[in-house]
């Protein structure tokens, strides 16, 4: 798969799961909500990686939002810093029994509406870099 063909298969990907983050959302399900809105972002960033790395376009295999956008060379603020990091909270928080019941509590509507409001900005500021 050349570069452009991989970064369209994540593009594809992370648009399925955010359709699947909103259904989630709307069904009250806000810890997977959450867990698929990381992998929406992550999904993005690895599209990003296929695009500037005509070579070797295949992304690491890592979840970490922060170390994936170094790795895109991109320029990262605080507040999205900030996002990013709290988005890897909900890979680990969902997917860990030890986690999962402080992550639950957490998980409230408010709470979960206001991070998939971040996701959705990081959504759309990766997007218009794939642009």
């Amino acid at each position: 798969m050349n570069n452009i063909d991989l970064m369209n298969y994540w593009i594809k990907s992370s648009d399925r799961d955010y359709e699947s983050m909103q259904k989630n959302y709307e069904t009250e399900q806000y810890t997977w909500a959450l867990f698929i809105g990381h992998l929406v972002i992550e999904k993005l960033l690895k599209a990003i990686y296929a695009k500037i790395n005509k070579d070797n376009p295949y992304p690491p295999k890592i979840h970490n939002l922060n170390i994936l956008a170094e790795r895109c060379n991109l320029e990262v603020d605080e507040r999205k810093t900030k996002i990013l990091m709290t988005c890897n909270s909900f890979n680990i928080s969902a997917r860990y029994e030890d986690y999962k019941n402080e992550f639950y509590e957490r998980c409230t509507k408010e709470y979960t509406s206001e991070q998939i409001q971040n996701i959705k900005e990081v959504r759309l500021w990766l997007k218009e870099i794939l642009m």
